[in-house]
């Protein structure tokens, strides 16, 4: 086990060459890049030093919040290798599930011959569209469960952004999300085997899902950062733009539980749930009016373990007002 926690903990270094991560070193590149024309546009002084100073303000970057985000990156991972990741849900059962629920309700696999570059990107499509519904589904019942909220909570109380802040997660929320990419990816492969056979394979860049590269490319490590970066009010009836991601992280109570949805609008939009950033006034980072406690890595950890507890003990009545101030 120690040797697991070993070579995950050397393979961080990876995560900047690895498509798959959001802090892939062109996902960066493209984030500042973006950034800096958002700095164009709204300073008067324009320099190298000036842009630097407004990509790298030190309130942000050497907060106590971004130094706990740094850490967790670290603690999160050494966690998932020493406990639950030799016991997540693997995609395999529920592909065989998916395909056999398939066979029993629609008779044999239809063995469909499309060209091959069809059924890549049917399969590809499928796979992207399964991936975000499912996220915004976990993501609902993490901001809706009192129970799954207190995990969900961590990450909400930041109280700033930096790119990292993707990694400020529960180790519960993270096996949960773990759980949920195995159940899309297997329902993803059992429709697929279902209608094509074996032949499955999908469009990638550079080794990532061609829909995900493309979304991480277009300033997904803004949605976690201190620069407002819009879209307008068309697309962001349809994407989620870094800005509205970041009010979704906004402490005035009018913006929570809003845009839940990862990279598709559609969601948040069936919902209720979606706030176009022009729509959204001023906004602040926070859990709320109230402080989570999340003032070091133990506190992260332990809190939304005892808090989650006693919102399902019948003796925790007298506690849960307590609690809802948290949240508000």
């Amino acid at each position: 086990m120690l040797e697991q926690v070993w070579q995950d903990i050397t393979a961080l270094p990876s995560y900047l060459i690895d498509a798959n991560k959001r802090i892939y070193i062109p996902y960066l590149l493209s984030a500042i890049i973006m950034a800096f024309f958002v700095y164009w546009g709204a300073s008067k002084r324009k320099s190298i030093k000036g842009f630097l100073s407004f990509l790298f303000p030190k309130r942000v970057w050497l907060s106590k919040s971004a130094k706990l985000d740094y850490a967790l990156l670290i603690t999160n991972k050494v966690i998932k290798a020493a406990t639950f990741a030799p016991i997540v849900l693997t995609m395999v059962p529920v592909a065989i599930a998916v395909t056999d629920f398939l066979e029993w309700v629609l008779g044999k696999p239809l063995m469909l011959q499309w060209s091959e570059a069809v059924v890549i990107a049917f399969f590809t499509l499928i796979l992207f569209l399964l991936d975000d519904f499912t996220r915004y589904l976990l993501h609902l019942m993490l901001h809706k469960v009192p129970f799954l909220w207190e995990f969900h909570k961590v990450h909400h109380s930041a109280k700033v952004l930096t790119p990292f802040t993707i990694y400020r997660t529960h180790p519960v929320e993270s096996y949960l999300y773990a759980c949920r990419m195995a159940v899309t990816q297997g329902v993803a492969v059992g429709i697929g085997y279902h209608l094509f056979g074996t032949s499955l394979s999908m469009f990638d860049i550079l080794g990532a899902n061609a829909f995900v590269f493309l979304f991480n490319i277009f300033g997904a490590n803004l949605r976690h950062s201190h620069i407002w970066f819009s879209w307008g009010d068309k697309l962001e009836g349809w994407f989620i733009s870094p800005a509205q991601h970041q009010v979704h992280h906004s402490d005035n109570p009018k913006h929570f539980d809003t845009n839940l949805g990862s990279a598709l609008a559609i969601w948040d939009r069936i919902g209720g749930s979606l706030i176009r950033s022009s729509e959204a006034g001023k906004v602040t980072i926070g859990v709320g009016k109230y402080d989570a406690r999340h003032d070091s890595v133990m506190a992260i950890y332990w809190l939304p373990l005892k808090l989650a507890f006693r919102s399902i003990m019948p003796s925790a009545g007298k506690s849960k007002k307590v609690d809802k101030q948290i949240r508000d």
